[in-house]
C-alpha cells in the first residue's frame, strides 16, 4: 500500500518538479530540456516498475504450489542429431534408460539400457561441432596439466 502511494505522489509531482527545475511556468514556450528531463523520468518509472515486478515474479514464483518443479521422474540425457529432421534421443525414466529414433513427426522405440554403466562413452571426433562450454572445460584441463 506505501508503495502505491509513493509511485502516486511521485507521478504527480515530476512534471511539476521538472517544470520548476528549468524555470518555465505554464505560459511559456516549448523547452527540449523539459521534455527530455520529463522523458527521463518516464523512462526511469517504468524500468523500474519492469525491475519490480521481474524481482516479485522470480522470488514469489518458487512458492506457487503449479509453478514448483516438484520431483521429476523424466529427464532427457541426450539428442544427437542425425540428419536433417531425424536424430536418437535418449532418455530416463525411473532410473531405466530408453533410446529412441525421432524422424518428422515420429518418435519411435529403439533399444531399453538397464544401465548406465552398459553404456559405451566416446570421444567425438566426428567433427560435428561442440558446445562452446565443453572446448573451454577441454582446454582448462590440457593447460592445468
Amino acid at each position: 500500500m506505501i508503495f502505491f502511494r509513493l509511485l502516486q505522489i511521485v507521478l504527480v509531482l515530476a512534471p511539476e518538479a521538472v517544470v520548476a527545475a528549468t524555470g518555465q511556468g505554464q505560459g511559456e514556450g516549448f523547452s527540449f530540456l523539459s521534455s527530455f528531463l520529463q522523458m527521463c523520468a518516464a523512462l526511469g518509472l517504468v524500468l523500474g516498475l519492469i525491475l519490480l515486478v521481474y524481482y516479485g515474479v522470480t522470488r514469489f514464483a518458487g512458492k506457487l504450489p503449479n509453478l514448483s518443479p516438484g520431483r521429476r521422474y523424466i529427464r532427457m540425457i541426450e539428442v544427437r542429431p542425425l540428419g536433417p529432421r531425424k536424430a536418437l534421443i535418449l532418455v530416463e525414466v525411473g532410473g531405466e534408460y530408453l533410446l529412441f529414433a525421432g524422424s518428422n513427426d515420429q518418435l519411435t522405440f529403439v533399444k531399453q539400457i538397464a544401465m548406465l554403466e552398459e553404456l559405451e562413452i566416446v570421444d567425438d571426433v566426428s567433427g560435428v561441432p561442440q558446445s562452446f562450454r565443453s572446448f573451454l572445460k577441454r582446454a582448462g584441463a590440457r593447460h592445468t596439466k
